[in-house]
């Protein structure tokens, strides 16, 4: 494997592990503790988290990521053959799908509705305990797409 390879192969491989990590500490311990919570402040808690996430780092991370799988993708299909190149496109393919979109098609909407709540309201602590569950579940999957990408990722530096 070129060394331009390694080294792209290690910093997406380390941004992947990254992510996963913090979507790690949501589904064992973030959305547990916000759901002990009263739920307006847990409404209120996690309204201030979605807002506050959307700041550069956190979007160099996550984006970027998804960013840095488009020449690991290419460079496997251009080095398909070579025993890494599979480990490095199932990787490519992988974090975009199972984190950019999961987060697109749930998450996001979810947390728009979740934005538009009162927290005082007896509906939004209705809405809040659903979304708790339902949001946590799926986040487990954004936890472990990344972390699977990440694994993938170092398996191929290893073939290499």
């Amino acid at each position: 494997m070129p060394d331009g390879v390694v080294a792209l192969t290690f910093v997406t491989a380390v941004a992947c592990a990254l992510v996963g990590g913090i979507f790690f500490a949501f589904s064992t311990f973030v959305m547990k503790a916000l759901g002990r919570l009263p739920a307006p402040q847990g409404i209120a808690a996690m309204q201030s988290i979605n807002v506050t996430v959307i700041n550069p780092l956190f979007l160099l991370a996550f984006v970027g990521t998804a960013l840095a799988c488009v020449p690991v993708a290419a460079v496997a299909l251009a080095s398909w053959g070579e025993p890494w190149a599979a480990y490095l496109l199932a990787a490519a393919v992988l974090y975009p799908l199972g984190s950019i979109a999961v987060t697109r098609a749930f998450h996001i909407p979810r947390n728009d509705a979740l934005a538009g709540l009162d927290p005082e309201r007896a509906e939004s602590g209705r809405y809040w305990s659903r979304y708790v569950e339902s949001w946590t579940a799926i986040n487990h999957v954004r936890t472990v797409v990344p972390l699977a990408a990440s694994a993938l990722l170092i398996g191929g530096l290893l073939a290499g």
